[in-house]
């Protein structure tokens, strides 16, 4: 699974993509190796998009993924197999609806002026979803989704303190 490094500030997604090993990548992604599929919903979804805006560094105004700021800091509730076959679930449909536009690119497909509906909807019923995992019903806005977070994250940190601790 790869991450570009680098994202435009108007994207409401991130265009994280799926490659298989033999593929050899730049320094422009960040890449994760043999990845349950599930987290390529987490990492596709609002919920990260607005952590990753919130703690990323910034090449001017434009969010820079970072391994250490972004995806190891990112709360996520403890998932049961249903909820990571559901999700597993969602990937599929937003790669699907990607291969709707073959010859189309990324940057394309995730420019808010071009996205097309089918992957827009795909994105959306994965936040459903991924929303009622984390409080049990849609949040009610960007704010919410952040301050839900960095709860998560402050709780996420107390108990490996207390585990670091106590060792």
């Amino acid at each position: 699974m790869l991450i570009p490094r680098y994202t435009t500030e108007r994207r409401f997604y991130l265009p994280v993509g799926m490659l298989d090993a033999s593929v050899i990548v730049t320094d422009t992604v960040q890449v994760t190796y043999d990845p349950e599929t599930f987290w390529f919903s987490i990492l596709s979804s609002r919920l990260h998009v607005i952590w990753m805006t919130a703690v990323a560094g910034r090449l001017k105004t434009d969010p820079r993924y970072s391994n250490t700021l972004v995806y190891n800091t990112f709360p996520v509730p403890p998932l049961d197999a249903s909820q990571k076959a559901t999700l597993e679930g969602h990937a599929w449909s937003i790669i699907s609806a990607r291969e709707s536009y073959p010859g189309k690119i990324l940057d394309w497909l995730y420019d808010p002026d071009t996205m097309p509906q089918s992957l827009l909807d795909a994105h959306t019923e994965l936040d459903d979803t991924l929303e009622k995992i984390y409080i049990g019903r849609a949040f009610k806005n960007d704010t919410e989704r952040l301050e839900h977070l960095f709860k998560m994250y402050a709780e996420m940190t107390s108990v490996e303190q207390k585990e670091v601790l106590s060792a």
